[in-house]
């Protein structure tokens, strides 16, 4: 099954009939009512599929271990007489990480598509999908691909020489994510060091080491990723027994609750660790205190059973991304505000 971006194709018990969709020109699992679809040429449609414009909430969970990075750099070893700009992240590598975050998305979404054609071809709701649906040739995916992967280095040559190495790394793990599936248990341990790069990459940006704070923030996002990309591969869990995709949902299966408690928990642990090495002001924790009372919550409601409510869950991760970030600028105005007061 083919990657939107986080995990493998997503289920939705509500969703159009698939020949509906297909004969829109849209996929059988996309949503509806997408500004994709509303504005862009219908014969850019599929190039958009592939890049999973219209599913945005993957772009959205690779970007947060950067903004977190990027933040928690900028309040390290903060000083009562450091000026507030100084310890906020600066506003043009927030923007290049979320520029970044969109196209290399995109990217590794194209080439798991790549990768994953004929498996996609067996399943009938990701039949209508643009690789197997015939709306694109492996060569037009190939080329888009490359031109997204462009934008990406133009965006990361921004950065120092560290940054830049660093991030071409990365890349190596990008490659063998979307064969992990096939070979074992664990293929959200691999999306978990793809998508938690971010993490050493703000970091690497601002001080071009990764000396203490950056790996502890790095190993909590990896224990994150793992966790809510299980709740999202229990949405396929029958379709991978039958195909024989491998994922953490299978895996943990009736015990998903016990694991999410230590995965999320030890992300916490890892989290506030980071922050004490990095000296981040200690409001800054107010964030990943809310966090935790998030996380708890989807481990409370979780049904393992109801694809629907898995991907909400899965979704809300997004405000988790928010509420450890918004702490941690919180952090910082209270340290620039605090002679003020």
């Amino acid at each position: 099954m083919t990657l939107d971006g986080v995990g493998r194709c997503c289920h939705f018990s509500t969703m159009e009939p698939i020949q509906s969709k297909a004969a829109q020109g849209r996929v059988a699992d996309a949503p509806s009512g997408h500004w994709v679809y509303r504005i862009l040429p219908r014969l850019t449609w599929p190039y958009a599929q592939l890049a999973r414009w219209d599913r945005p909430i993957g772009w959205q969970l690779l970007l947060w271990p950067c903004w977190w990075s990027a933040a928690l750099a900028a309040s390290a070893y903060p000083r009562p007489t450091d000026p507030l700009l100084t310890l906020l992240p600066a506003p043009w590598y927030l923007v290049l990480f979320l520029i970044g975050a969109v196209v290399m998305r995109g990217a590794g979404c194209t080439y798991n598509d790549l990768v994953d054609q004929d498996i996609d071809n067996q399943v009938e709701r990701t039949r209508s999908r643009p690789l197997p649906a015939g709306k694109v040739t492996r060569r037009q995916a190939w080329a888009f691909l490359v031109i997204q992967a462009l934008v990406g280095l133009a965006v990361l040559v921004q950065f120092n020489s560290f940054a830049v190495l660093l991030g071409i790394c990365s890349l190596a793990v990008v490659a063998i994510y979307p064969f992990m599936k096939r070979y074992t248990n664990w293929p959200q341990l691999v999306l978990g060091l793809a998508f938690s790069w971010g993490a050493l990459m703000g970091w690497a940006v601002e001080f071009g080491n990764l000396d203490g704070p950056p790996v502890m923030l790095y190993l909590g996002s990896i224990l994150w990723v793992i966790g809510y990309d299980t709740i999202y591969a229990h949405q396929d869990k029958e379709d991978d027994a039958i195909v024989g995709v491998r994922s953490t949902a299978r895996l943990f299966g009736d015990s998903t609750k016990t694991w999410l408690v230590g995965l999320y928990g030890g992300a916490l642990v890892c989290f506030a660790i980071a922050f004490a090495a990095a000296q981040a002001p200690v409001p800054a924790l107010a964030g990943l205190v809310a966090a935790g009372a998030h996380m708890a919550r989807q481990v409370t409601v979780l049904d393992i059973d109801d694809p629907d409510q898995c991907m909400l869950l899965f979704r809300s991760n997004n405000q988790v991304g928010w509420l450890i970030f918004l702490g941690l600028i919180g952090g910082a105005l209270w340290v620039a505000l605090k002679p003020l007061v």
